[in-house]
């Protein structure tokens, strides 16, 4: 969701105060030469109907609105802990990975802003969701700890060799993964770690694995797409321990409320649904037809038809 909803949200940043120029008013000029100038309105007109202009006005449209909503649920603190979150990730290359988006440091930061004042009314609305129907059904599907030892690796043909060696009788999969295993977060005490149904340290296909197979089983590589800076891994996954459900739901509230909570907020028509509310909620009009369909994604075309109509009012 944050990609889509705030991609593009400086490029042609400038589109946005043109858009205040009246229809009957050239505006500045913007450059002069022997003989002419391009005015604001001009280069208004001219660009206006650029998918990208016209996703700058939608962020901007969503920003302000979010914004006089719910400001003063996210700090300052909140995002510089995330830019700082993002820097550490990408160290001496974090400023070459915004030019390449278009961003500088203060329109990331903006972004950033945007984005988790969105996340805190999708939470908002999520937690409405919170039914006895959906806890149950969380229920259902809940897999309680498992604790396994995994090695990750970033090449197959590696992760295939380790594999016999990790099947092999009498195999130390403690040392492999020391020796191995790319995860310095688990490498060092033999891969071991922790995890439910819930957990989100673990990929989904790892998690997977690792609940079919019985203690001391050992699986086959598993195939998993990480994040940005890791790509494609490729894991081995040992369990040493599982953990008996419990028949009684109210044993797991807590983690069956993350769940909950969780899948709706990546649920993209369910954040779809919220921004459109708020924008309807906003009273959004639409005074230029070139825009008229930069909302549709989030109040429908019939909404929006019907706010264009109303640009007189």
């Amino acid at each position: 969701m944050k990609k889509k909803l705030l991609a593009g949200a400086i490029t042609l940043l400038s589109v946005a105060t043109l858009a205040a120029c009246s229809n009957s008013s050239e505006g500045k000029d913007l450059i002069s030469m022997k003989g002419d100038v391009i005015t604001e309105h001009q280069f208004y007109e001219q660009v206006k109907n650029n998918p990208t202009a016209q996703q700058v006005l939608l962020n901007m449209t969503i920003k302000n609105v979010f914004e006089k909503q719910y400001g003063s649920e996210v700090t300052d603190k909140e995002v510089e802990d995330a830019v700082a979150e993002e820097q550490k990730k990408y160290g001496d290359s974090y400023q070459n990975v915004l030019s390449r988006a278009g961003m500088t440091p203060e329109s990331r930061k903006e972004q950033i802003r945007t984005s988790k004042l969105v996340e805190f009314a999708v939470k908002k609305a999520a937690e409405d969701e919170l039914t006895d129907e959906a806890y149950q059904k969380a229920f259902e599907s809940y897999t309680p700890d498992v604790t396994a030892q995994i090695i990750r690796m970033n090449n197959e043909d590696k992760a295939k060799e380790v594999l016999e060696k990790a099947k092999a009788d009498g195999a130390d999969f403690a040392q492999l993964a020391k020796d191995n295993s790319n995860d310095d977060k688990t490498k060092e005490n033999g891969g071991e770690i922790t995890f439910d149904s819930a957990s989100t340290d673990v990929p989904e296909p790892v998690k997977k694995a690792a609940f079919t197979l019985d203690v001391n089983g050992v699986s086959d590589v598993v195939k998993a797409t990480g994040t940005q800076s890791n790509g494609t891994q490729y894991y081995i996954v040992k369990v040493t321990k599982k953990a008996e459900k419990s028949s009684n739901l109210d044993d797991y509230k807590g983690k069956l409320k993350t769940v909950i909570l969780t899948q709706k907020q990546n649920d993209s028509a369910f954040v779809q649904s919220i921004i459109g509310k708020e924008l309807q909620a906003a009273n959004i009009k639409v005074k230029d037809s070139a825009f008229q369909n930069i909302f549709t994604q989030y109040i429908g075309k019939d909404d929006s038809s019907s706010s264009s109509s109303s640009s007189s009012d």
